[in-house]
């Protein structure tokens, strides 16, 4: 009988030991996470450059998510000023969604430079504004997937498109990104570090009301 206890004690310690194992193991590949909830990214620091942008908490689909409302000539972004090591965190992902997509424009120009959804990274110069250098996801209306360009405001920003058109209006995409390889490319810059990060619908330019939404934000080891 007490053979028959102390082997059942055994096994129930052998099966805790195995399940500690696994759960420190499953922590450590994600211990280098960033993990941005829409809950955080709306208490981000707002900037403003034309009218505002209401940013809301919303459930959509059955998850949370930061709902963007654009109403004809807001431009106002959230973005987090925080410096992330490209060496230790080098790929972004989220998910994002929206309504529909701008008509007539030519994302190249400044009477077209508007998007339903754009998550970008930045890199800041400092004093010496002109080093500032940033990469912008875009979903655009009218430039192809895989496309990029400089923004028509501020050449030093890179535009990429990874969505375009409005065929996918209404469902969530998951992207992810290499950020090192992206400064790389689109600025044959390798940046040990981004200073911020930010999410932004607008609509100024275009004149039209734009809708789009916002998922869960990682930065992450490749």
């Amino acid at each position: 009988m007490t053979r028959a206890i102390t082997t059942r004690q055994e096994t129930t310690a052998l099966t805790l030991a195995l399940f500690m194992v696994q759960f420190i193991a499953a922590s450590a590949a994600v211990a280098g996470d960033l993990v941005f909830t829409p809950r955080d990214i709306a208490g981000w620091e707002t900037r403003q450059f034309k009218g505002p942008v209401e940013y809301r908490l919303v459930r959509q689909d059955g998850r949370e998510a930061l709902h963007a409302v654009c109403t004809g000539k807001g431009a106002s972004a959230r973005y987090l000023k925080r410096e992330i090591d490209l060496r230790e965190t080098p790929i972004l992902e989220w998910s994002w969604r929206i309504q529909g997509t701008f008509s007539d424009r030519d994302e190249r120009t400044k009477a077209g430079d508007d998007y339903p959804v754009r998550v970008y990274a930045v890199v800041d110069g400092g004093l010496l504004g002109w080093r500032t250098l940033a990469v912008n996801y875009v979903w655009a209306s009218a430039r192809p997937a895989g496309s990029a360009w400089p923004n028509a405001y501020a050449s030093q920003a890179k535009m990429l498109a990874l969505q375009s058109g409005s065929a996918r209006a209404g469902e969530w995409i998951t992207e992810r990104r290499d950020l090192a390889s992206d400064f790389q490319r689109l600025h044959g810059a390798s940046p040990a570090v981004i200073h911020g990060l930010a999410i932004m619908t607008d609509c100024d330019d275009v004149g039209q009301p734009m809708e789009g939404w916002y998922g869960e934000i990682r930065v992450r080891p490749r």
